[in-house]
């Protein structure tokens, strides 16, 4: 990013090509819609070249890419203000096979489940999940993205599980 920031836009690519898969994924748990999620890439990356020389190279580039990332996430929902869709996307087709169809069947079921626990959490606390347990980021580097200290990220993932769980009861309660 540092040769981006200094003027070798080329070196864009390259950081497009490693990076896009991550964004994308963190966009479409947010909004489960695979164009938009695309477009939002799109724009991250832009965003990216628009303020290349705000990048000091003093973090890791991966946190401030995705705290631009949010912000543009956040910015496309104030702006058109579009609620979440409550769809659940279908988890059989990425479960695979195997010969025990029941174990199958139930794993489904469970993924869907959880799909939907994770759509009815409020948006902050589902972005915190999918960055913690999606993307795998360490919490300092979470609290870096959301601009406070890696305690309150501790809190805020244990009170996301916790109310992920209790939604999670009460659909297993319901089913």
């Amino acid at each position: 990013m540092g040769k981006v920031r200094d003027g070798d836009l080329d070196k864009l690519g390259l950081l497009f090509e490693r990076y896009k898969r991550p964004l994308y994924g963190f966009f479409y748990g947010m909004n489960k819609d695979q164009e938009l999620s695309d477009d939002l890439v799109q724009n991250t990356f832009f965003r990216i070249l628009k303020y290349r020389h705000l990048f000091r190279g003093e973090g890791d580039f991966k946190t401030w890419m995705f705290h631009i990332a949010r912000n543009v996430s956040h910015d496309h929902f104030r702006k058109t203000k579009i609620k979440v869709k409550e769809a659940v996307e279908k988890w059989e087709d990425r479960l695979g096979h195997n010969e025990n169809q029941a174990m199958d069947m139930q794993l489904a079921d469970e993924h869907q489940m959880l799909a939907i626990a994770m759509e009815k959490l409020s948006d902050e606390k589902r972005e915190i999940l999918l960055l913690s347990k999606y993307q795998e980021k360490k919490y300092k580097e979470i609290g870096e993205i959301l601009g406070c200290t890696e305690g309150a990220v501790k809190v805020k993932v244990f009170r996301a599980l916790q109310e992920l769980k209790a939604v999670y009861q009460q659909l297993e309660r319901r089913m």
